[in-house]
């Protein structure tokens, strides 16, 4: 549903946003650009096993299908069908 999705995509980036300053300021003050990277990778692996799962907390919202109609024959299907002529330039 597309509330779940939005409400992913929130989750997602609030946890990138927030982890890539926290790994910023810790990385500034030990001036080690690897912790840097480190806490921005493990915010990524937070965010990514949160919301790329189906979790229940995204499926509070189905979409409502149309429902499926039934088809002619497919007889009618080929006699509906015209051919395909290519014109020549």
């Amino acid at each position: 549903d597309y509330k779940g999705q939005k409400l992913a995509e929130q989750i997602f980036q609030g946890i990138i946003l927030v982890s890539a300053v926290i790994g910023f300021i810790y990385g500034y003050i030990t001036e080690q650009f690897g912790w840097t990277v480190y806490i921005v990778m493990a915010g990524f692996a937070l965010s990514c096993v949160l919301t790329l799962p189906p979790w229940p907390m995204y499926r509070r919202n189905p979409l409502k299908w149309l429902p499926v109609q039934e088809s002619g024959t497919e007889e009618k299907k080929a006699a509906d069908r015209k051919p395909k002529r290519h014109s020549k330039s």
